[in-house]
């Protein structure tokens, strides 16, 4: 029963979203409509929702290739930042290095950095995954460091007066209180791989929603631009909410998870 009415608690919060998202739309044509500015300037909902409708293959097409950079580069940024993070915990050497090498490049704007990788690895998928995993990987390492470091002493204590090794302290002890930072990271880190994908894709591509932005902005087409946008606004959001339903499976035992459900069965 109590699963029930957290299931319907989603449910109505799901509604009570696309429904402002509607509601903001319906605003947006009124709007057009009465101010009337310039299509070239803000085009209507309706003339994208057409633009959509008269090409959807199209749009599919360089959807899927904008997904498929985004995932890979998501799930390497994962691998890597979960290898990167358990260095990091695991020597004060790596710690300094690792922590030093990744700021520096965090800091830099991968705008710039992005040329380089095409004149590396050549305009194919290859740039975009590696500039999706720059994107990504710095909110994976980080989170996923702070979940290792952040274990009850007493638990490590425990383990190593039943004389485990340090890697069964790390995968029994270390890891399942790491998992609920991780998510978090991953849930910022799919955020960012997407962007780094279109970075990727405007600055050397044939293929994907970046280059569909690239050049209609270059055809002054801005209801196809805008077209491009949406998809990749469903694509951003479908990604987020699959992380967080990967989460909720692979968590229900954490607080955070309790709590959600606590508060929908009291609404």
């Amino acid at each position: 029963m109590a699963q029930g009415d957290g299931g319907q608690g989603h449910g109505q919060g799901l509604l009570a979203t696309f429904g402002v998202l509607a509601g903001l739309i319906v605003l947006w044509e009124i709007a057009v409509r009465v101010l009337a500015p310039p299509p070239i300037i803000l085009p209507p909902p309706s003339a994208i929702a057409r633009e959509l409708l008269e090409a959807p293959s199209y749009f599919l097409r360089h959807a899927g290739y904008t997904l498929w950079t985004t995932l890979a580069g998501f799930v390497l940024s994962v691998i890597l930042g979960v290898a990167l993070a358990v260095a990091i915990v695991a020597s004060r050497w790596a710690d300094r290095i690792i922590t030093t090498v990744l700021v520096v490049l965090n800091s830099l704007p991968k705008v710039a950095l992005a040329p380089l990788f095409v004149i590396w690895m050549g305009t194919g998928v290859e740039p975009k995954i590696a500039i999706a995993v720059m994107l990504a990987i710095f909110s994976i390492v980080a989170d996923v460091a702070l979940g290792l470091r952040s274990v009850d002493p007493d638990a490590i204590a425990l383990a190593r007066v039943h004389r485990a090794t340090a890697w069964r302290i790390l995968w029994k002890v270390r890891f399942p209180n790491a998992l609920p930072a991780l998510f978090v990271g991953m849930k910022v880190a799919i955020s960012f791989a997407l962007v780094g994908a279109i970075v990727g894709e405007f600055v050397g591509g044939s293929a994907g929603l970046g280059y569909v932005i690239l050049v209609a902005q270059g055809q002054f087409d801005t209801v196809r631009v805008f077209a491009a946008l949406v998809v990749l606004g469903v694509i951003g959001t479908l990604l987020f909410y699959a992380v967080e339903a990967a989460e909720r499976l692979a968590l229900p035992w954490h607080v955070s998870q309790r709590a959600s459900g606590g508060r929908r069965r009291a609404a």
